[in-house]
C-alpha cells in the first residue's frame, strides 16, 4: 500500500486549505483513513478519520466544525477540507489507512502512512 498526500502550503490565519492522499496497491474501499498532524515539539496528534464508506467521519475536538473529512471510493482518494484556519493548526499533515472498515482515532492502529505534507498558517 502507498499513500501520497499533496495539497499543503502556506496560508493567512482564516484561510482555507484542502489535502489530499491518493492511496494505491490495495483495494482501497477494505481500508479506513485518517489524517494525523505533528507540530515541531510536540507529539503527533488525530485530526480526523473516516470509515470505508465514508460515512461516521470523526474529528479532535480541536477541528471539529472548522475541517472535513471525505473520501472518493471509486478515486482512491480521501480529502481534508481545512477551514477557518488557524496559526496553531501548523503542522505536518499525514494521511494513514487501517486494515480494518473502522477507523480509530489511535495513530498505532493504521497500518500505512503517507509522507506528510506541510501546513503553515500565518497571523
Amino acid at each position: 500500500v502507498q499513500l501520497q498526500a499533496c495539497g499543503g502550503g502556506l496560508v493567512q490565519a482564516g484561510g482555507s486549505v484542502r489535502l489530499s492522499c491518493a492511496f494505491s496497491g490495495r483495494t482501497f474501499s477494505h481500508y479506513s483513513t485518517g489524517w494525523f498532524r505533528q507540530a515541531p515539539g510536540l507529539e503527533r496528534e488525530f485530526v480526523a478519520g473516516i470509515s470505508w464508506s465514508g460515512n461516521w467521519p470523526d474529528y479532535a475536538d480541536s477541528v471539529k466544525g472548522r475541517f472535513i473529512i471525505s473520501r472518493e471510493n471509486a478515486k482512491n482518494t480521501v480529502y481534508l477540507q481545512m477551514n477557518s484556519l488557524k496559526p496553531e493548526d501548523t503542522a505536518i499533515y499525514s494521511c494513514a489507512a487501517r486494515s480494518s472498515t473502522w477507523m480509530s482515532v489511535s495513530s498505532e492502529d493504521y497500518n500505512y502512512w503517507g509522507q506528510g505534507t506541510q501546513v503553515t498558517v500565518s497571523s
